[in-house]
């Protein structure tokens, strides 16, 4: 009987067009996500996936039912779901908060200076903005008193523009001081020449403890799980098998870059998930949960405490190892 059920469960999946929502679509911060529909993953675990751009409303999406699948970053899961409740998070798609801080190159800032920030006017998506004030806090640097002034980014490109994209933009036509965006709206701006990295706390330039106040995750609600039980682990098969392939190849990052992204940045993003795949693992450790839940309960997410069991699908750990 339960082969049976399974059977049946993966033959509804297969039968229905899974949606993964994504706050980002021109990045490297979900990637390995993207990867696995670019290079046939998802396909060859018997998903029928669509990506769908939702900014910056992802996690309600997924609340609501709209999607079955959200690529985000860890730490926004309880904006709307309160306190966790009835949200999982499947696997890592990458290790560590991964923004990084972008200023004009004529600020003359060196990297990690964040002193000097008194006064500017820095680009940061929404929900994204409380872990660059945050971080600013844990350096020593309270924006509100430095004049450092956090918030969106202008844009013209209209709903479903690409954040770190529009940030190098704005930064280039004077709109800006910085902003506070992705690797792929890092380097668009510093091969122009506009920008220069000042925080990559992945790469040791920033508070050492902001490393882990998040990272990007695949995201199912209770519910998609429940209504769809063999579309979660099939997901999550396809997503580790997408960064297998990219540590060996960081090149295929090209061929996926060519389907969803514009020029230049379907040419950079090879060399961007080169520098990246040392993050691409999928395990959740206790220690990165313990940071997420300790920056989200710092910054007024959540009142109380959560149990790794409770929010990390820890059935799959099998599969994050395999």
């Amino acid at each position: 009987m339960r082969k049976d059920t399974e059977t049946s469960s993966m033959q509804s999946t297969m039968n229905t067009t899974i949606k993964l929502g994504v706050p980002d679509l021109v990045t490297n911060s979900y990637f390995p996500a993207l990867a696995a529909l670019g290079l046939g993953c998802f396909k060859a675990h018997g998903l029928k996936v669509e990506i769908e751009l939702i900014y910056p409303q992802t996690m309600d999406a997924l609340r609501d039912g709209d999607i079955h699948l959200a690529a985000d970053c860890a730490h926004a899961v309880p904006e709307s779901f309160p306190e966790w409740d009835g949200a999982r998070l499947l696997m890592a798609l990458a290790r560590g908060m991964y923004w990084l801080l972008v200023v004009r190159t004529d600020l003359n800032l060196r990297p990690g200076d964040v002193h000097s920030l008194a006064g500017t006017r820095i680009g940061a998506a929404p929900g994204v903005d409380c872990v660059l004030v945050q971080l600013l806090r844990d350096s020593g640097v309270d924006p509100d008193q430095c004049g450092i002034r956090i918030g969106p980014v202008p844009t013209r490109d209209g709903r479903g523009v690409s954040f770190g994209v529009a940030a190098a933009h704005a930064l280039e036509a004077g709109e800006i001081d910085g902003f506070w965006a992705n690797a792929m709206g890092a380097q668009t701006a510093v091969d122009s020449g506009v920008g220069v990295i000042v925080l990559d706390v992945r790469r040791g330039m920033g508070p050492a403890r902001a490393r882990d106040y998040t990272f990007s995750a695949l995201i199912a609600s209770e519910r998609s799980m429940r209504d769809n039980p063999a579309m979660a682990e099939a997901a999550v098969r396809a997503v580790c098998e997408a960064q297998r392939a990219l540590r060996a190849s960081p090149e295929l990052a090209s061929k996926v870059g060519r389907t969803l992204f514009p020029e230049p940045q379907a040419s950079m993003i090879a060399d961007i998930v080169r520098r990246d795949v040392v993050f691409y693992h999928p395990e959740i450790s206790e220690e990165s949960f313990r940071g997420v839940t300790r920056f989200a309960k710092q910054v007024g997410l959540v009142a109380g405490d959560a149990e790794y069991r409770d929010v990390v699908a820890t059935r799959f750990r099998p599969l994050w190892h395999s």
